[in-house]
């Protein structure tokens, strides 16, 4: 049976499953082509981040699947489930200097990103903008 590796990534709304197998390095989205789900080459980039710092974008093939947010936000929420997918893969390197999460924890891509939309405030037209003053 083929060994898989599941990470799971998060980022303002969108979620992430991810799916790490051995292969070529083909790149899957919700069924479909990273270049033909994502809109722009930088999100593509954004999310190949952890594959490069590591030199594993040939070793692996990576199925995502994402729901919620927008490009970016689902870019890196992959992004973050392909880190954690990779160090579920290197579990027998754990501790040591060139394990994948010394790599990715120095890139800064183990760390979630808590930053999301902060609500609306009740008598504000946003969360902190609030209605233009008029004198008279």
């Amino acid at each position: 049976m083929e060994k898989k590796y599941i990470g799971t990534g998060r980022r303002k709304k969108s979620i992430a499953q991810v799916t790490l197998t051995p292969g070529k390095g083909k790149i899957t989205v919700n069924g479909r082509d990273a270049k033909d789900f994502f809109p722009y080459a930088t999100n593509i980039m954004d999310l190949k981040q952890p594959l490069v710092a590591t030199k594993t974008e040939e070793t692996f093939d990576v199925d995502a699947t994402v729901s919620g947010g927008g490009f970016l936000g689902q870019a890196e929420a992959i992004r973050l489930g392909i880190a954690r997918a990779l160090i579920e893969s290197d579990k027998a390197n754990e501790g040591k200097e060139d394990s994948f999460r010394t790599i990715l924890k120095r890139a800064g891509f183990v760390t979630r990103d808590p930053r999301a939309k902060e609500r609306k405030k009740p008598g504000l037209k946003a969360a902190r903008r609030a209605p233009q003053f008029s004198k008279r």
